[in-house]
């Protein structure tokens, strides 16, 4: 059974995941940051980290620029909802850039991240 990370500092969306993707039949660990997701990557063999981009202490993209550094291996979809001038477009191209093998715009479907998921690590 694949192993999915889930970093987030929204405790209700990090509930919302976990429950989404037990349900599709995948193990999951969560994280309510940059900096413990990737203690959590050192001790466990992930096969996806789904990691939103804005988070105090480190940042989603941060997130990602470690993990592709470090863990090369494994697949990551980066997540936001941010609204704003920009919204959650231009941030999540640039985790795109940084090397997300996916993204996903808050809020999403569980259909849509089951499918996404499904599309990186079966």
């Amino acid at each position: 059974m694949p192993c999915i990370l889930v970093i987030d500092d929204d405790e209700q969306f990090l509930g919302m995941m976990d429950t989404m993707l037990k349900l599709g039949g995948y193990e999951v660990l969560v994280a309510r940051d940059g900096r413990e997701g990737i203690r959590i990557c050192e001790k466990t063999h992930l096969d996806l980290v789904i990691t939103d981009v804005i988070m105090p202490e480190m940042d989603g993209l941060e997130v990602i620029m470690e993990l592709k550094r470090r863990f090369s291996g494994v697949k990551i979809v980066a997540v936001s909802g941010v609204g704003g001038r920009n919204g959650p477009g231009r941030y999540l191209e640039i985790a795109t850039f940084f090397g997300a093998h996916s993204t996903l715009t808050k809020p999403f479907s569980q259909e849509k991240l089951l499918k996404t998921v499904k599309e990186l690590v079966g």
